[in-house]
């Protein structure tokens, strides 16, 4: 595995950040472009990274605006539409560096999985297939609705405000080490802002009333027990999308399931999955 960084700009001028893991196998069969979960960083996937590239895939990821080592105030974006605008920035950037006619995947987890479902539905021209796990289609615990409410005016008023997420760390995975390492990177961050939680509350609304209209391969895994993203949702957006969606649930996982105990069953499923498509 060849790793290096670079740097790329967003429609309204943020420096952001981005990883490059290159296979060394002589023929690449594809590339899989990475989005990460909300208040993360790219960094946390290099183990990921290493069984993809072994395996005969380039992965690229970068640091979503406001996370890790990209500019953007924490936890805040100006609306959905700029994740998106940064993702297809990402993108071209990618197959620039690594190959305009390799197949080009994308993977998000939780945030980075709502994020990639939505931009698979807008943009499917773009990509060979999508792969999503523990995506935030919906929180699996309702916010009191007089919080919404809050948040709803604050977006308006000041849409950078920010407070903590009160993400319950311990519900990541079971595996102590993951938490602590979490727990204790300086990259990590607990903060969203108000505009923020509104988009991704309705994002989540949009893309699960318009599940018919998907269209792109997509591996959809959730854990069983995550407490913090709703696997039942995701199975909803399964149900309804159709036959080019798989589902995987993952019996006992947290959130987390490519760092759970087991994480290499999730991660050699998605490799599977990725050889299925490339054949």
């Amino acid at each position: 595995m060849i790793h290096s960084t670079f740097k790329f700009s967003s429609k309204d001028g943020l420096e952001l950040f981005g990883r490059v893991w290159q296979t060394e196998e002589k023929h690449p069969k594809g590339i899989v472009n990475l989005i990460h979960g909300l208040g993360e960083h790219s960094g946390r996937y290099n183990h990921v990274a290493e069984a993809l590239t072994k395996a005969g895939y380039h992965m690229v990821g970068f640091d979503l605006r406001g996370h890790g080592l990209s500019e953007g105030n924490r936890g805040h974006t100006p609306g959905f539409d700029f994740f998106l605008d940064d993702i297809s920035r990402f993108i071209n950037e990618s197959k620039k560096q690594l190959g305009e006619s390799l197949p080009s995947f994308i993977y998000g987890h939780s945030l980075g999985g709502l994020i990639v479902i939505n931009y698979g539905m807008r943009f499917p021209e773009n990509l060979a297939g999508v792969i999503a796990t523990d995506p935030a289609l919906k929180l699996s615990f309702a916010p009191p609705p007089v919080m919404f409410f809050i948040a709803k005016i604050m977006a308006n008023l000041i849409p950078t405000f920010s407070s903590s997420n009160s993400l319950d760390v311990n519900a990541l995975a079971r595996d102590a080490a993951v938490v602590k390492a979490y727990q204790d990177d300086v990259l990590v961050h607990d903060q969203i802002s108000a505009r923020h939680v509104v988009d991704m509350i309705h994002a989540g609304e949009d893309m699960l009333s318009r599940a018919e209209e998907w269209s792109l391969p997509l591996l959809l895994m959730h854990g069983s027990d995550d407490r913090i993203t709703s696997s039942d949702a995701s199975k909803t957006f399964a149900e309804k999308a159709g036959p080019e969606v798989t589902f995987v649930p993952w019996e006992g996982y947290y959130h987390e399931i490519h760092n759970d105990l087991g994480k290499e069953k999730v991660i050699e499923k998605m490799i599977s999955w990725l050889d299925d498509r490339v054949k």
